[in-house]
Parts: C-alpha cells; structure tokens; sequence
C-alpha cells in the first residue's frame, strides 16, 4: 500500500461508517484508480451527514494512501499499482496453497520466543497446562507489501530442532518435516476480527480495519498437537474463495463444495 497508515479510524462513529463504505468501495473495485469521488456535499447528503464528517473521512482514507485530494480538482482514487489484486485462496484446497505461499512470498520475523503455552494454545492442541513452547510472531509480504500477520505456537521439543534464523527463511511446514514430524491432518476455522494497535502497524492498515482470522491446529500421525496458528489477513490483499456445484434432486438440490481438479484456484 502506499503511503503511511494512520494509527486510528476518524474520530466519530458517523465518519467511521463513511471511510469504511467508502473503503471497502476503493478496495473492491467499485471505485478504480483514477476515478474521481463525489464532492463533499453530495457525499455528505449520500451518507446524510455533515460535511465536516465526510471531511474527516477523506483525511483518513489519504492517509492510507487510498485517495489523493487535490485543490480545485476534487479527490481521485489513488494508484494502488500490484496492491489491486489481491491473492485468492480457495478453501477447498487451502493448505497446499498456503504451503506454496510460503515460498514464493517473503515473512519478516518480528518475535521469537520460549515460554509457558497459553490456556487456550495448550487447550486446544491437548497440551500440559505448563507446556514449553515456542512462540513466533511473522509478517507475510508479496511485492513488499504486507498481506498477513502470524503467529504459531509449537512444543520447544520440536521446535528446538530448528533456528531463529531458520524460521525467517523457511516455511513452518518445511522445518516441522525437517525435525522429523509426520504431520496427518488438521483443523481450521475463519471468521472475522478488527486490528489492534500492533497488528495494524505491522500490515499497514488503520486500527479498528476488518481483518480474516484464520485458527489452525496441526497434528502428527499420533494425533498429538505440533502447531497452533492464529493468522491474521488483509481482506484488500486476500480473500478466500470456494466453488460449489449443484447436486442432488428435487427438494433435496442443493449447493456442495466442489472438490478436485474443477475446484482447484490459481493464485
């Protein structure tokens, strides 16, 4: 994204409602680079507030580099340039995916650390409430521009086999198979989650954005836990996509997940 991120939304839920509209317009595509906004007072009666809140909203949206507002001429949609698109995932088959991501795009390695599992990390991977872990907080970039924000948390008998520097430079999954951990399977929920303060910085977005939340739990062929993901995405970066196909007949059609060769995404 160009240009610095501002550390907040605009103050007031009513300029809020109008940078998130629009936002969501910009990064979606419904308004293209060059396009040029409405002026205030249209948009001030569009939304039905003043102009002094349209105001604060477009001071917000140039902060994130969103638009350029210039004197006499209105205010244009910026010039994202690779930031448009952004990487599509399908759900049906995420993980190996998400595996070829993490060769092809850069992580910055923002903290590395051992301690005590949290009550929900150790709860969810089956884990001794007093569990060694390793926990390592990454930022995922394409073309230098951040897309996710992730944390893993694994047992320190595994992840003493690998390096702070190994974990910069190689994918999880390539260091948990190279110490020797045959993993089997997995489970993963998404929802939705808001940026906090740390967060933003790190992805270059406004605190209080929209973010996916991706959980994962990974486990070996014994089905002891050896990973615990909470990863964060830009939805102007990522977005995940599943195909369905309709199957079934009479009032029992519906719509199923299409999985296979038809289903397969490319990024």
């Amino acid at each position: 994204m160009n240009g610095a991120a501002p550390s907040r939304l605009p103050e007031g839920a009513k300029a809020q409602r109008v940078y998130l509209s629009l936002r969501d317009q910009i990064t979606g595509g419904a308004l293209a680079s060059g396009d040029s906004l409405p002026g205030e007072q249209r948009l001030a009666e569009s939304f039905g507030v003043s102009r002094v809140t349209v105001r604060r909203a477009l001071d917000a949206l140039a902060g994130t580099g969103l638009i350029d507002r210039r004197a006499g001429s209105g205010t244009v949609v910026r010039d994202r340039g690779g930031a448009e698109m952004p990487v599509a995932m399908n759900l049906a088959t995420l993980m190996p995916q998400l595996v070829e991501m993490g060769h092809s795009t850069t992580a910055r390695l923002l903290a590395f650390s051992y301690g005590t599992a949290p009550e929900f990390v150790a709860r969810s991977m089956e884990l001794e409430a007093d569990a060694d872990i390793q926990i390592a907080i990454r930022v995922r970039s394409a073309d230098d521009t951040p897309f996710s924000h992730l944390t893993t948390y694994v047992p320190a008998n595994i992840a003493r086999n690998y390096s702070e520097d190994d974990l910069a430079n190689h994918p999880l999954f390539t260091l948990l198979e190279r110490s020797g951990v045959e993993i089997a399977h997995a489970h993963q929920s998404v929802t939705a989650t808001l940026a906090g303060p740390e967060v933003a910085e790190a992805l270059n977005v406004a605190v209080g954005t929209a973010l996916l939340s991706l959980k994962r739990v990974v486990r070996d062929v014994d089905g002891k836990g050896v990973e615990y993901l909470s990863a964060l995405y830009r939805p102007d970066m990522f977005r995940l996509e599943m195909p369905l196909t309709r199957v079934g007949t009479g009032a029992g059609r519906h719509w199923e997940p299409a999985i296979g060769k038809d289903g397969e995404a490319s990024e």
